[in-house]
């Protein structure tokens, strides 16, 4: 019988072939791992400018309020600048700014509010193009409700729909109900989301009225579910409702990528620009056919309308008014939970900058 043969140990200094493999394989993990990092963070050269892609995520991409940031897409103007940029969703903006804190993208596309209510939670983020100077919003109410809930005066014990506990809608509803004598205390806050997920509370009764905007609204008039009670998408009806200019749409960014990444944050900004004088050059009719066709639900001639009636809120220039942004300090002093008593420790000048914007000769 023979004696098995003992295996040999490998030579010093010369590692075995499965070794030298697993090394391998280790070594290429990490460079792989290494360029995401360098992808989704960006670098102080601009991801941008030097073949990387910029994500933005957008809190709601088929909502007519972030339209520009896929008409932007649509018509070239990110590569026209020489950038790649990922657009990406999430149904609610307090969803949106927890994906920008957290580094996993470079850019959100939403309401300029969370510019201020992040400082206060020690974060610097600041919108660098601004696209609406009003919400673009309406609190619509249940067309079986509007007779007892005629008006924001009339919200105590209402269940009332907001896209989220947070979101901007969130902020609003509250300064709706505080403005008209009624305490966030006397009503009940729903989370409805938006689109469908929204239509679907109103009809099952899950919300009394709520917070959307087009092509929810839309969709609500036009079958008859519900009625506009407050109107946002304009300028005369936002001063009305909260006492002045609310600017909303806006691409707010991290402000150290800010600081780091200024050749690709100007490439965003004259991109995002020239879409905004896009939209005023052309009609309701034009901005529409340029959109994905699901984002019209099967009905193109209502979504049409829905951005005919919304368009209006989008300015030309992507800068931001002075007055508005004061006045969404204002109404968030009264009614954000984390910007009560915090008023005199915000400073607006970081927020926002125009810096980007005026220089794109747009």
């Amino acid at each position: 019988m023979r004696t098995p043969r003992t295996p040999r140990s490998p030579r010093p200094g010369r590692p075995h072939a499965r070794t030298r493999a697993a090394a391998a394989a280790l070594a290429a993990l990490t460079a792989l791992s290494l360029s995401a990092c360098r992808d989704s963070r960006g670098t102080s050269g601009g991801s941008g400018g030097s073949g990387g892609t910029v994500k933005i995520m957008v809190g709601g991409i088929d909502k007519v309020i972030y339209l520009p940031a896929k008409l932007t897409e649509r018509l070239g103007y990110f590569k026209e600048q020489g950038l790649t940029v990922q657009l990406l969703t999430e149904p609610a903006g307090a969803q949106a700014e927890n994906v920008l804190i957290s580094g996993d993208v470079q850019a959100v596309v939403g309401f300029y509010d969370h510019t201020i209510d992040l400082q206060t939670k020690g974060k610097c983020v600041q919108s660098v193009v601004q696209m609406a100077d009003v919400p673009g919003e309406a609190e619509m109410v249940a067309a079986g409700k509007a007779g007892r809930i005629g008006s924001p005066a009339a919200f105590k014990g209402a269940r009332l729909g907001v896209t989220s506990p947070g979101s901007s809608t969130d902020f609003i509803t509250r300064a709706l109900a505080v403005r008209n004598g009624v305490k966030t205390s006397d009503y009940t806050t729903v989370k409805a989301g938006a689109g469908p997920t929204f239509i679907s509370s109103l009809d099952n009764g899950g919300i009394d009225a709520g917070m959307t905007t087009d092509p929810t609204i839309a969709k609500l008039t036009a079958t008859g579910k519900a009625k506009v009670m407050v109107e946002m998408r304009t300028v005369e009806g936002t001063r009305a409702a909260l006492g002045g200019l609310y600017p909303s749409s806006s691409l707010y960014m991290d402000c150290a990528y800010v600081d780091a990444n200024a050749g690709t944050v100007g490439k965003l900004a004259a991109a995002f620009v020239k879409t905004l004088g896009w939209i005023k050059a052309h009609k309701p009719a034009e901005i529409a056919a340029q959109m994905p066709a699901d984002y019209a639900g099967g009905d193109p001639k209502l979504y049409e309308k829905a951005v005919s009636d919304s368009i209006s809120m989008f300015n030309g220039d992507g800068v931001m008014p002075a007055e508005g942004a004061a006045n969404v300090l204002e109404v968030l002093a009264q009614f954000s939970p984390n910007v009560q008593g915090k008023k005199d420790q915000i400073d607006l000048s970081k927020t926002y900058t125009t810096r980007f914007v005026t220089k794109t000769g747009q």
